[in-house]
């Protein structure tokens, strides 16, 4: 299967309402205006998402939401976060079924383990049970199992692993899976305050993640590194990575909900045990996005950009 997949694909949050009880009509709402910036693709219940404190029937309700809503407009993923291989391929199955076009695998949660084989294994185990492409999430910071160049290709044999999301932190990732594993998968960064140094690099796409509460803003920036004008785009970026660094803190649920509440987008509620962000530090993350909202750049209104 050849990689495909290529763009933005912002990591959308799942709302909820005040009681933590889910909101699917403000998630559809940001739904639509995230297809509306031009985004080649949409990914559910990622870590953004919040996919580990959904329990299983809400994940099926907001996937089955997203394939309704899209309606076939880009392709629609979702995490696959769960602790286990049989519960994996349940769910996979499922997703199967309400019509996804493909999943964002990351390794089993809870369970990190010194041996890099069953980390292969389970990837394979999932992959065999979906005819559907899948992206792979490599986030050792995180999730504690880092999958290294040297294990893609290990994983190359399998055909509908077309994608990897690279969020190790060191952008020396991309320059060793391109000499390793050439062209076999297309390279998403995952780490929004890396996504220029990456672009430069060489990759195919972006999980976007402080994108989604300036989705123009995002898909801009986007083109103009694909276009390779690095003038323009470094004026824009030098005004998003304050915005950007909300996307690598352990809260960055909480922030950025935060902002795509304060950018009109949603709400700021998250699913307990993540608890409101309160006195001080609520006051900070504030000024970071009010700051970044007062010195919004215009953007001109110009067709999709061309690539070099």
């Amino acid at each position: 299967m050849k990689p495909y997949w290529s763009g933005v694909f912002p990591a959308i949050t799942t709302q909820l309402k005040r009681d933590g009880s889910l909101d699917l009509d403000g998630t559809a709402r940001h739904i639509e205006v995230l297809l509306h910036s031009g985004v080649a693709g949409m990914v559910m219940l990622g870590s953004l998402g919040e996919n580990q404190s959904l329990d299983p029937d809400e994940k099926r309700q907001v996937a089955e939401l997203a394939v309704r809503v899209i309606k076939g407009r880009v392709p629609v993923l979702s995490g696959v976060a769960e602790t286990s291989a049989a519960a994996a391929i349940r769910y996979v199955r499922d997703c199967e079924r309400l019509g996804l076009d493909g999943f964002m695998l990351m390794p089993a949660m809870n369970y990190k383990t010194p041996d890099p084989q069953e980390t292969l294994a389970h990837f394979r185990t999932v992959a065999k049970s979906t005819g559907l492409p899948i992206m792979i999430y490599n986030n050792p910071i995180s999730y504690g199992n880092d999958i290294t160049p040297k294990m893609f290709a290990e994983l190359a044999s399998v055909k509908n692993f077309v994608a990897l999301k690279e969020s190790s932190g060191d952008t020396r990732r991309i320059t060793d899976l391109h000499n390793t594993v050439g062209g076999r998968y297309a390279i998403f960064t995952g780490v929004d305050n890396l996504a220029l140094e990456s672009a430069i690099l060489g990759i195919d796409g972006w999980v976007a993640g402080t994108g989604i509460a300036f989705p123009a803003e995002n898909q801009y920036l986007w083109e103009l590194m694909q276009a390779g004008r690095w003038d323009e785009a470094r004026k824009i970026y030098r005004w998003f990575t304050p915005l950007l660094h909300l996307d690598v803190h352990v809260k960055f649920v909480q922030y950025i909900k935060l902002a795509v509440q304060e950018c009109g987008l949603g709400n700021e509620w998250t699913r307990a045990p993540r608890l409101p962000l309160a006195g001080a530090e609520r006051k900070a993350v504030l000024k970071i996005i009010h700051d970044g909202i007062a010195a919004r750049p215009k953007l001109p209104k110009l067709p999709k950009l061309r690539r070099k």
